[in-house]
């Protein structure tokens, strides 16, 4: 048996400001995807024929009213900010770091890599693991690569 149609009311002021959404400038495809879905609602089509209409699931244009309902428009069209993951390393460790590199490479080695600057950063007690890929990303980001002799500031002759 087919689940009965929740009732479902766009504001005029809701329906004409996710019209301009729709047809104005660039948008993420999922804030079109998501206001498209809010306007076929508004003139009562179900979940499921919209559903057809956008390619998603019934359950996906449901959730999509109930922001609506809960939030507005903000609520459902608009995606919250995620906070992301934490930084590994804090300020002052990218900084001992960034000096680390800046100086002359540990005996034995010619130069600098990641994998090095890594290994010598938990060994020199300046961080209790780190990854290579955050030294990578760290020393792109102050546009440093150790392993070609000319990009690297050496302290002292």
């Amino acid at each position: 048996m087919a689940r009965p149609p929740l009732p479902f009311r766009l504001a005029p002021r809701d329906q004409r400001a996710l019209t301009r959404l729709v047809k104005g400038g660039v948008q993420q495809v999922r804030v079109v995807v998501r206001a498209l879905a809010l306007l076929h609602l508004g003139k009562g089509a179900s979940a499921p024929q919209v559903a057809q209409v956008l390619l998603l699931t019934p359950q996906a244009i449901r959730k999509i009213a109930q922001r609506y309902r809960e939030g507005g428009i903000d609520g459902a069209v608009f995606e919250k900010t995620r906070p992301g993951a934490a930084e590994v390393l804090a300020p002052s460790d990218k900084q001992r770091i960034i000096a680390m590199v800046c100086s002359t490479p540990p005996e034995g080695a010619a130069r600098w890599t990641v994998r090095l600057v890594a290994e010598q950063a938990v060994q020199r007690k300046m961080v209790p693991r780190v990854g290579r890929e955050t030294i990578r990303i760290l020393l792109q980001d102050h546009d440093l690569k150790p392993w070609r002799e000319e990009d690297v500031v050496r302290g002292g002759p």
